[in-house]
């Protein structure tokens, strides 16, 4: 990734209009926004565009709108906090990519923002298309994606677009890159892989490229479940994902090719449903009516042994059904080990995904960790070694 072409300090970025493609798709109920992360994520490099007296025009998507207008997929309320947020005066604007958009992206004063209405109420915008891409470079002088979360999919503001604008990566993108290579490429060993969620099929290329590079792979949440079973256990009324045995048989076969070490949990936290009460169980101990709903304290201590041995932890996925709090301290003793660690001994720690995050949201480790990443599907199909077709385009 060296030949990233990256946005720099250098670049006089005075009185020029630059578009910014962000990544604002934050939960959003009733026109109020339920998450700010994202948001909060890339106001200071708004903030210095704004110093630098660039006019930024801000492109982002919000939900599925399928390509027709959808009011309550409005960009309104991101407008709303932007406007009591960013050190600038901002504007929106509602209208059609046209000659209007251009004189509006013409007509900011520099250290002016503007923001356009959700980039999917478009259906150019999901078919990546060319006259589309064209008249969206013509907003501006530069562009920058600042949107790795995005970046897998071939979309007219991610893709196309930069054929026809001089084109970088932001910050942010930049920083995603860097922490991917901290796991796959420049890496301190050894490295640990925390791998959670409730299905295996969904992360199979990506748990076979990280038994490559990764010495221990510990398999937690729901997905640990399908791996009990494989080896024998009885899960009960655990959530399963069928027909899984071939593809978990593949991973124990690399694994022992690659000289992965695979963990999985030695006791749980179950009860007979979602919300009643737990009960630690080893894992020879689970019957038929029991769900296994967290990991136990010797799984914790476990993973708090294997994360002291390594210089590099990757995680990506919760413990447990963490939604109810009975459930949740597993994830949170990952969280505090790896937050520690990360401070004390200098671990490299990269943690990510949208479950993660919102399992920990409320802790105070997640400033420690060296990299939070909220890329989701982008993060991971970088981990399957995929090249992103929007990041692609930013390379000379």
């Amino acid at each position: 990734m060296s030949n990233l072409k990256i946005f720099s300090e250098k670049l006089n970025i005075s009185n020029k209009r630059i578009i910014v493609r962000l990544d604002l798709n934050v939960p959003i109920n009733n026109f109020i926004i339920e998450d700010n992360t994202r948001i909060k994520i890339i106001e200071p490099f708004i903030n210095k565009l704004i110093e630098k007296k660039a006019k930024i025009i801000l492109i982002s998507h919000l939900g599925r709108p399928k390509g027709k207008i959808v009011k309550e997929m409005s960009l309104k309320p991101i407008f709303d906090y932007l406007q009591k947020n960013l050190i600038g005066k901002i504007s929106f604007y509602q209208g059609e990519i046209d000659n209007n958009a251009v004189n509006a992206s013409k007509n900011l004063i520099p250290g002016e923002v503007l923001l356009m209405e959700n980039i999917r109420f478009f259906k150019e915008e999901e078919n990546d298309d060319e006259n589309f891409a064209k008249n969206l470079s013509k907003l501006g002088d530069f562009y920058i994606n600042e949107a790795f979360s995005c970046s897998h999919r071939k979309q007219a503001s991610l893709h196309k677009i930069t054929k026809y604008i001089d084109s970088y990566g932001g910050p942010l993108l930049e920083k995603e890159i860097q922490s991917i290579n901290l796991i796959l490429k420049n890496k301190k060993e050894p490295v640990t892989s925390i791998i959670g969620g409730s299905k295996v099929s969904t992360k199979v290329k990506v748990l076979l490229n990280l038994i490559q590079n990764t010495n221990n792979l510990i398999i937690v949440g729901a997905m640990a479940n399908n791996f009990l079973k494989f080896k024998g256990f009885n899960v009960g009324l655990s959530l399963l994902e069928k027909g899984t045995e071939k593809i978990i048989e593949d991973i124990y076969t690399s694994a022992e090719k690659n000289n992965c070490n695979i963990v999985i949990p030695l006791d749980c936290i179950v009860s007979n449903n979602l919300n009643g009460s737990p009960k630690l169980k080893s894992i020879n101990e689970i019957t038929s009516e029991d769900m296994v709903l967290d990991i136990g304290k010797k799984t914790v201590g476990l993973i708090n042994k294997t994360v002291e041995n390594s210089k590099t932890v990757f995680w990506n996925g919760p413990a447990g059904y963490f939604e109810n709090k009975d459930f949740s301290s597993g994830t949170i003793a990952i969280a505090k080990k790896i937050g520690e660690n990360s401070q004390s001994k200098s671990l490299i720690s990269i943690v990510g995904g949208g479950d993660t995050l919102a399992a920990i949201k409320n802790t105070d480790y997640q400033k420690l960790f060296t990299h939070l990443s909220t890329a989701g599907g982008a993060f991971l199909e970088s981990l399957e070694g995929k090249q992103l077709p929007g990041v692609k385009v930013l390379t000379n």
